[in-house]
Order: C-alpha cells, then sequence, then structure tokens
C-alpha cells in the first residue's frame, strides 16, 4: 500500500492552480510567480552567472548547477563547453549536453596532461515537477578513475543573505557563518580543501523564512555542504553531490523545492536620481512594477518645508510607458517644477528619499569624491593618506621585470617570442616605478587604462578648466595627502602622474608598454595593502635566498612588464596623450614637451592597418592636428572623408572639435554634417528601447560605464553640432547612473555620491565590503535572459568593480558636463 503523505504530496503537486506550476515561458526559463529557474541561458560561471540558476521571490539566490572537478572552484578552474540546449515545453523540460574539458578556454593550474583520460560528455536534465524540479545528470561513460572523489555536481548559495541564516541537513541544525570557518584538511597533493559543514540527504535552507526557504533533496550520492570562501574570498557556499565510481544513468539526480510566497509580486519600484535635479534639467521618475500588480495608485509630489509638513505640490497617476525586461514600467514627469527646495515622491507605501531641486545640485558633493578621493587612493608608486589614515603605504618601487617570452599570462597579457625591446626576460626595466593609477582590483598598468585615464582628465581640463585644489600631491616624496591643499590643480596633477608613467615606459623601453602586472595568482588576487604585494626591492639572481641589499633582493616577486605590437592600441595612445600634452602646457612644460615628441614619434611607425587600426589612427590624428596645428595630420584627417563618415557613431563626437578649422572645405563640411544628423536620428531612435532615455544592452559587465561614455560622447556631438545634437542624452545617461535605472537596487554608481550608492564595491579594499568614494561600479548586470541585478557584493566583479581608464573620470567629466549646459 502506498504512504498515505506520499498519496497526498502527489495529489497536491497535480492539483495546484496554473500560476503555482512551474511552466516553461516564451523566454525559454522555468516560471511560475514567485520563482524563475534559468537552465544554462548565462555564459558566465566564472563569475557566479551560469548553470542552473534559481530566482526565488524576486531575489537570485542560487546559481552555476553543473558539474564541477573541485568541491570550491574558484575563478580560474576548469568548466566544461556547453553543447546543445533543447527546450521541451511538451514535456515541461530543458536538456543540455556538455563536455569536458572545454580546450578553449585558457585555465590557471589546470593541465589536461595529468589527466591524459580527462573526456567526458553529459546531459543536464531539468523537469519541472508542479513547484518542484527534478534534476538528472547522464555522463555518456564512467568517469576516470583519477576523477572519482573530485567530480560531482555544485550548486552555488548567495551568501550574503544567508549570514545568520540556519540550516537543516537530515534534520540536524546548523547555522551559516557571516566569515568561513575552518576546519581544513589537505588533500594527497598537499592542497588545503575544506571540511563540510554538514552532509546527507536533504538539505533545508533557511526554514525560519518565507521568502528564502528551498529544500534540496539527493536521490543518490549524499548533499555536502561547503563553504566557498575556504579557498576563495569571492566564494559562495556550495552544495555538492559526488559522481560515484561507474555512474553514468542518473549518475546525479536531486529534487529541489524552492518555497514561493503564495501570491507573490514584487513591490513597485521608484527610480530616481539619488542626487537630485537642476531645475531645468527634464525629471521623470519611473515606476517599475510586477506585471502581475494590479493596483495603479496616483503618486504625489512633496515639497518638504523646515516644519517637517510636506506640501503637494503635484500628484498624478504615472503614464504607462511599457513593457521592458520582466516589468511594466509607469513615469510621473515633473520636470515643470523649477521651484528650489528640497522634495519627495511617494507611490502607494513606497516613499523616495528627499532629493534637491537647485541649481548647485551638481556643484559639489558629486563630481569631487572622484578627484579628491578615487584617483589619489588608486596612484600606483606612491603612499596615500588621509589624516589618520593609511590608504595604502609605497608601492611597487621594484618595477618592472622584462616578462618572459612565449607566454599567456592568466590576465590576458601575451608576450610574444621577443620582447621587443633591448631587455632579456626577468631583466630589470628602469623608470617603471613612477607614475599610474592601480586599476581596480587587479591592480595592473594597461597602456589603454593609464592613456585612457590621461585622455578623459585632459579633455574635462580643456571644457571646464577645474581648479579644484584639495589633495598635496609630491612626485619626489612620492606621497600623498587627501584633504590637504597644494596650492595646484588635482586634475593636472593627476594627468602628470598617468604622462610620467607613459612617457617613462616609453624612454626605457623605446615603445609603449603593453602593460604592468602581478606575477603569480597568489599576488593578483591580494587584496589589502597593495604595497604589501612585493618587497618594494629589485630582484637580483646572484643573491641567496634571504639576502637583501638596500636597493635589491633574493625576491623574484617583481612585477612585469609586456610589450606588444598592436597598431589599434597604440594610436589611440596616441591620441590620449596628445591631449594629455595640450592640458600639461604651462603646468609641467617639459613633460609636455616630452609627450608631443613620443606621440609623433610613434606616429611615424611604419605599421599595417586593419579597418580598426586605421579608425584608431585617424582619431590620432585628430587629436595632433588640434595639438600641433600641422597640415600632416589635417590632410589626413580629409583624406579619409569615407571612413569617418562610415564610422560617424564613434568618431563624430571627436571630429566635431575640429569642424571650425575644416570648414573651408565645403565638400568635408557637408558629409559630416549629413552623416551626424542621421546619427541624430538613429540615437532618437534608440532612445526609445528603454524607459531611461538610453541603450541598455549588458553583455557580462553592467551597462554603466558604456552608458557613461555613451553621455560623454553626446557632450562633444552636442557641443560640436548643437544644430543638430539635444542635450537630453547626455542629461539622461548620467540620471541612469545616479540611480534611475532597473531593478530593485536603486543606488547610484558612484559610491559616496547620493543618498544611496554602492558602498559595497570590487576595489582592493574589497574585504572589507567596503567602498572607495567617488570610485564608479559597472552596475546593474542582466541576468539573461531578462532579470537586472545589482547586488550589494563586493566579488560580482561584473557589477560592483571599479576600474581605470574612464569609469570614475567618465562620470566626473558628465557631471561637469550637465553641470555647464544647463547652466547655460
Amino acid at each position: 500500500m502506498k504512504n498515505p503523505l506520499s498519496l497526498l504530496l502527489c495529489i497536491t503537486l497535480y492539483t495546484l492552480p496554473a500560476f503555482s506550476q512551474l511552466k516553461i515561458n516564451d523566454k525559454e526559463y522555468f516560471e511560475m510567480q514567485g520563482l524563475n529557474v534559468m537552465v544554462f541561458q548565462d555564459i558566465y560561471p566564472e563569475g557566479h552567472q551560469g548553470g542552473l540558476g534559481i530566482i526565488q521571490n524576486g531575489v537570485r539566490v542560487a546559481t552555476n548547477g553543473d558539474i564541477r572537478l573541485e568541491h570550491i572552484p574558484g575563478q580560474w578552474a576548469p568548466i566544461p563547453k556547453q553543447g546543445e540546449r533543447i527546450v521541451d515545453k511538451d514535456n515541461n523540460e530543458i536538456r543540455v549536453t556538455l563536455t569536458y574539458p572545454d580546450s578553449s578556454k585558457h585555465l590557471v593550474g589546470f593541465n589536461p596532461l595529468v589527466y591524459p583520460d580527462l573526456y567526458f560528455n553529459y546531459t543536464v536534465t531539468v523537469k519541472a515537477e508542479g513547484n518542484a524540479i527534478r534534476i538528472s545528470v547522464d555522463l555518456d561513460r564512467p568517469l576516470p578513475e583519477a576523477f572519482i572523489g573530485q567530480a560531482g555536481f555544485n550548486f552555488e548559495l548567495y551568501p550574503v543573505d544567508l549570514f545568520g541564516k540556519s540550516f537543516l541537513m537530515d534534520g540536524q541544525p546548523g547555522q551559516f557563518p557571516r566569515q568561513a570557518n575552518g576546519p581544513v584538511t589537505k588533500d594527497h597533493k598537499g592542497e588545503v580543501q575544506p571540511i563540510p559543514y554538514a552532509s546527507g540527504k536533504m538539505l533545508t535552507i533557511a526554514p525560519e523564512s518565507d521568502a528564502q526557504r528551498m529544500v534540496i533533496e539527493s536521490l543518490g550520492s549524499e548533499l555536502l555542504l561547503f563553504d566557498g570562501r575556504t579557498n576563495h574570498n569571492n566564494g559562495w557556499f556550495v552544495i555538492r553531490s559526488l559522481i560515484p565510481s561507474g555512474a553514468t544513468k542518473n549518475a546525479i539526480e536531486w529534487i529541489i523545492r524552492p518555497h514561493a510566497i503564495p501570491g507573490w509580486i514584487q513591490n513597485p519600484v521608484v527610480q530616481i536620481s539619488q542626487v537630485g535635479y537642476h531645475p531645468r534639467q527634464s525629471k521623470i521618475a519611473h515606476v517599475e512594477t510586477d506585471p502581475n500588480d494590479p493596483k495603479r495608485p496616483e503618486m504625489f509630489l512633496y515639497k518638504l518645508d523646515p516644519s517637517g509638513r510636506h506640501k503637494v505640490v503635484k500628484y498624478a497617476k504615472p503614464r504607462e510607458w511599457g513593457d521592458f525586461l520582466r516589468f511594466k514600467y509607469f513615469q510621473f514627469d515633473f520636470s515643470e517644477i523649477v521651484e528650489e527646495g528640497t522634495y519627495m515622491l511617494e507611490y502607494g507605501d513606497i516613499k523616495t528619499h528627499a532629493f534637491l531641486i537647485s541649481e548647485e545640485v551638481f556643484d559639489r558633493h558629486v563630481w569631487q569624491p572622484t578627484l579628491e578621493y578615487f584617483l589619489p587612493v588608486q596612484m600606483c608608486h606612491m603612499r596615500v593618506n588621509e589624516k589618520y589614515k593609511v590608504w595604502h603605504d609605497l608601492c611597487h618601487q621594484d618595477d618592472a621585470l622584462m616578462a618572459p617570452t612565449d607566454l599567456n599570462h592568466f590576465d590576458g597579457y601575451v608576450q610574444g617570442s621577443s620582447t621587443l625591446t633591448k631587455y632579456k626576460p626577468g631583466e630589470h626595466v628602469h623608470g617603471l616605478n613612477v607614475g599610474g593609477w592601480h586599476d581596480a582590483g587587479d591592480d595592473d598598468l594597461r597602456i589603454e587604462s593609464q592613456a585612457g585615464e590621461v585622455y578623459i582628465m585632459s579633455l574635462a581640463w580643456e571644457a571646464f578648466k577645474v581648479t579644484h585644489d584639495n589633495t598635496y600631491i609630491s612626485q619626489e616624496e612620492k606621497h600623498v595627502e587627501i584633504h590637504q591643499p597644494d596650492g595646484k590643480p588635482d586634475l593636472l596633477q593627476q594627468i602628470e602622474h598617468g604622462l610620467i608613467s607613459i612617457i617613462g615606459g616609453y624612454k626605457s623601453l623605446g615603445r609603449l608598454y603593453r602593460g604592468i602586472i602581478s606575477p603569480t595568482l597568489e599576488q593578483y588576487v591580494m587584496a589589502g595593502d597593495v604595497a604589501a604585494q612585493t618587497d618594494n626591492l629589485i630582484y637580483d639572481a646572484g643573491l641567496r635566498k634571504g639576502e637583501r641589499t638596500a636597493t635589491h633582493s633574493w625576491k623574484p616577486d617583481d612585477r612585469w612588464v609586456f610589450t606588444e605590437e598592436n597598431p589599434a592600441r597604440e594610436f589611440s595612445a596616441i591620441a590620449y596623450i596628445a591631449a594629455g600634452h595640450r592640458a600639461l602646457k604651462g603646468f609641467n612644460d617639459e613633460l609636455a614637451r616630452e609627450t608631443i615628441t613620443v606621440a609623433e614619434e610613434l606616429w611615424k611607425v611604419e605599421r599595417t592597418l586593419n579597418p580598426r587600426a586605421l579608425h584608431a589612427k585617424i582619431h590620432a590624428a585628430i587629436e595632433l592636428y588640434i595639438s600641433t596645428g600641422k597640415n600632416e595630420y589635417r590632410q589626413f584627417i580629409l583624406n579619409h572623408q569615407k571612413e569617418i563618415v562610415d564610422n560617424i557613431s564613434s568618431l563624430g563626437w571627436v571630429i566635431g572639435r575640429v569642424m571650425p578649422s575644416l570648414s573651408n572645405n565645403r565638400r568635408f563640411t557637408i558629409a559630416v554634417r549629413n552623416a551626424v544628423a542621421q546619427h541624430a536620428k538613429k540615437i532618437a531612435e534608440e532612445q526609445k528601447e528603454t524607459p531611461y532615455g538610453v541603450p541598455y544592452r549588458p553583455h557580462i559587465w553592467g551597462a554603466g560605464w558604456g552608458i557613461q561614455k555613451f553621455g560623454v560622447d553626446q557632450y562633444f556631438f552636442h557641443t560640436g553640432f548643437p544644430d543638430l545634437v539635444d542635450k537630453s542624452y547626455m542629461i539622461n545617461a548620467l540620471n541612469f547612473v545616479l540611480g534611475a535605472h532597473p531593478g530593485v537596487n536603486t543606488a547610484s554608481f558612484a559610491s559616496g555620491v547620493g543618498a544611496h550608492s554602492m558602498t559595497v564595491a570590487y576595489g582592493y579594499n574589497r574585504m572589507d565590503y567596503s567602498f572607495i568614494p567617488g570610485g564608479v561600479v559597472s552596475g546593474t548586470a542582466l541576468i539573461r535572459p531578462d532579470f537586472p541585478e545589482l547586488k550589494m557584493f563586493p566579488y560580482l566583479w561584473q557589477q560592483s568593480e571599479y576600474v581605470m581608464g574612464g569609469g570614475a573620470s567618465n562620470f566626473m567629466f558628465l557631471v561637469l558636463a550637465a553641470q555647464q549646459l544647463l547652466k547655460e
């Protein structure tokens, strides 16, 4: 006789109303009210965004359900290659075939020669059964014995929301800890391995929380609960079942029952600028709603007075914009409100933070943190203090050793068969221990990030003449003091700091460096004080272990410098430093002269040009023409009218600055203006793609940096062709970055800017779940196919990373541009 409880469960599963059962929707994932299950639609498992994933009651709680070869794999661990993905709506299941290994991936610490028998195909089948899913994994052959005890099905749980929550493993209680706790053990290779927090056949996650409760049951191998942070600070909690020896059919079989709150509907989200608005800019509040939400309340705009009373200055039902991603959007336009003051919006039970409408809204606390904090803190080869605080000590005084040849570095740098310089591999290259900025969490100096940073700041100097002085910077002392003026414009000192690195590298190497980066993975992943990455002493192979002098040591921890032949990147750098030359004239004339000399020397180098390189050469010609006025560059520009017109979207913003001096060439002027006019029409159409008036097309990283760059381009399109291009596109881009963007997290992407901002970010202080004021994160990413996400978590670099080369400085430029144009 059947167990009555099993019979009841069976009846329950198949009599649930339709909205309470998982079904495959038109976007090819399982959906019911309060629950989504994505199956191998995402493409970035290295960044906790792939495999099987679950969105539970509006929050992504789990990801990367797939076969892995380690208990707690890190960023560079082997991953499989995805093959065919079959969506079978008739049977309410999705099947995906995969292959180990993915030979197209460059893996650190994994050599397929160690496991010559490592090759197998497998199929992951995910089938919906009521409000549960059944996962089965079939192998095409038994695992090689070398992988028994290593290969298993992993499923990662987002850690932050589970800190302090409980779990039950076969009824035995436990708690998810705030930090990774021991004990640990070592395997037969001497590598540290975690000991599971619990093991058994049924795991109940967060039984105390209706929003988070989830039951995972294994019908085969036991479940093991690991803490991925044991070996990798960026790890998640990992649930795992090992594949048994000899297993093929149903090698893994799980049932997962996430709890969906009955009738769950996402609360409306009101998205506005976290900073506020200038009286003369458009002011639109975006309301993101659940399509199942029938409520359409009025929105009230209040003006706040000193007594605390709220005066209604406008109320209306928001206008329906339409569907975008998975939501329905409405808009409340209050652009006609121009009286200065403090305001607040109310939509049903939702109240926004108080915000300003003011002529001075961008005058303080907005662009300044980037210049006062972020740029100084990122400065390499310096000690950076802020009163009682040391952001980092004097660092990398041993830069740099010539990189080994025939090397593919784990962060993508490639050194070919030659060093392309007079230096031999491993030889110390002089003149590289000055200037430059650490790039985000990687702490490397890429030529495009260093020169790109110089460029956007140089353009800002030309456009806005920012003389702000809040920082003491001494190149002689290699010392920085935040909040200590020194009588010099901070912006020019930062431009100088970048050019010192680039020009110093050129003088030593006879060419531009590709980049300077840590040689080992252990140094690369290190967070905290970057001065601890090396001993600051130049490596000397003649010294015995432990020996050191005042300047040299036995330790080969010096960063490596890479070179390359890359015409497109070189011409871009030429353009960037040519602008830097102009900015430094009158501030550091010697460096300015050296910079333009280097730019022109590099221009003359013979190169084979592909279309991308030609595009960059045109850009370089424009900047060199602005800097020198030489006819050689003017003629090159005019000779490439067709290429400029064909690439007006990326060259139009640059060419606008030289159009007055080319106006006597009527044919060229008409062709460019016609192209800009057509491009403006295209941009006007693209504005309609989203409620925010900007194109939102993230790939892996959030789209914030790209939208900032779009905004900067629009500023130059507008100032170069004011009769053809409106300034509203640029303002829309700024509003997006400041909070008017999709998803429940409406934080400003600029840390420390606005009422609510990204105060947990992927910088070098990420281990502290902290931030660097004025740093700008990449922002809201897309969990494929339709879920916008911005978590306050420092290790989702595709959402919360800082970068050099325009990330924060493009934001600074954009704010200054808005400040200028709105005051006209």
